[in-house]
């Protein structure tokens, strides 16, 4: 069971935490405008965060123009005249800009770190972190119970997915970080090749090559519209617990399934023999043709029976209410 972090297992409404100036010439409230005025144009959550942070501090946002995206890398619009880039440290190397030992060290571990850029020079850091939903670590401990191995496929650094990690009490050997979109699906593929079945659950554009990928594709309906078409099961809203519900659903089904099979091939094994008068030489007992019908039809109603049965057998657990995500 692979999930992704950031609006899957995390509340998709992170918060800036850290906003550091590297050059003298722009302010801590300069950068996050720089920022906001890239952002603007996405719709990913970090973007949400940086600009409720200008919100937070009541600051304008900047008009930008000419918005070009980079899936997992980061983001770029002209403001004012120059190119502002926003975005991770991978993007950073499309920029010429080379990152320094004391630049890596001033967000802290855990938090997710964005670099903001003017022209070639780098000229802020922003750390944003992001809480996981209340019911991330009963769902992880629910599906481990349930003989499933739990691992967490994310972007961000490892930093920030080891912390994460932790919370939830996942192995090392359970996470993979800083792995781009496209190289999402080629880790599912890695897994299937081990003979491994996999489910992968996620909510975002970027997590659409790996919903495709997996053997089974599980979406939340608060995600996007491309992750709800790829996937197989769509949940009704954002909490993780309906993945432990969807399993248990699906594994009774099909048990309800095993038992229809059994009853009607066993049922059919008796009747048909004795609808055709096998009973007849010994015991002088043959069913008429209104009576057998009578009798297959009972099969059927015993079928779907069993099959409605599953309402009343099937109860949900037990699980605490997801952290809703605040509205964009």
């Amino acid at each position: 069971m692979v999930f992704d972090k950031t609006g899957t297992l995390t509340t998709a409404s992170p918060q800036v935490t850290t906003c550091v100036s590297l050059s003298h010439g722009f302010s801590e409230d300069r950068i996050l405008q720089l920022a906001a005025a890239v952002e603007q144009g996405t719709h990913h959550p970090i973007a949400t965060a940086i600009c409720r942070a200008l919100e937070g501090r009541n600051l304008p946002i900047i008009d930008a123009e000419g918005f070009v995206t980079q899936t997992g890398l980061g983001a770029a619009a002209m403001v004012d005249g120059e190119r502002v880039w926003v975005g991770s440290a991978e993007g950073l190397s499309g920029c010429g800009v080379i990152l320094s030992e004391s630049v890596l060290s001033i967000i802290p571990p855990g938090e997710t770190v964005v670099y903001v850029t003017v022209g070639d020079e780098l000229v802020g850091v922003i750390g944003i972190c992001d809480r996981l939903k209340s019911d991330a670590k009963m769902t992880v401990e629910r599906l481990q119970k349930m003989g499933l191995n739990v691992v967490l496929l994310t972007g961000d650094r490892f930093s920030v997915a080891e912390a994460i990690a932790s919370e939830l009490q996942l192995s090392e050997g359970s996470v993979l970080a800083e792995v781009r979109p496209e190289d999402k699906a080629k880790a599912i593929a890695a897994y299937q090749q081990q003979g491994h079945r996999v489910a992968m659950v996620g909510d975002g554009i970027n997590d659409a090559p790996a919903l495709a990928q997996a053997d089974v594709a599980i979406a939340l309906g608060t995600g996007t519209d491309v992750a709800i078409e790829t996937a197989d099961i769509v949940l009704m809203g954002d909490a993780l617990g309906d993945v432990v519900e969807s399993i248990r659903l699906s594994q009774q089904t099909f048990n309800k399934i095993r038992q229809n099979l059994f009853w009607a091939f066993a049922y059919n094994t008796i009747g048909l023999p004795m609808a055709a008068g096998v009973l007849l030489p010994g015991f002088g007992i043959v069913f008429s043709p209104s009576v057998a019908a009578a009798f297959m039809a009972f099969s059927s109603v015993s079928v779907v029976t069993n099959s409605l049965l599953l309402r009343r057998q099937f109860t949900p657990a037990d699980f605490p209410p997801s952290i809703k995500s605040q509205p964009e």
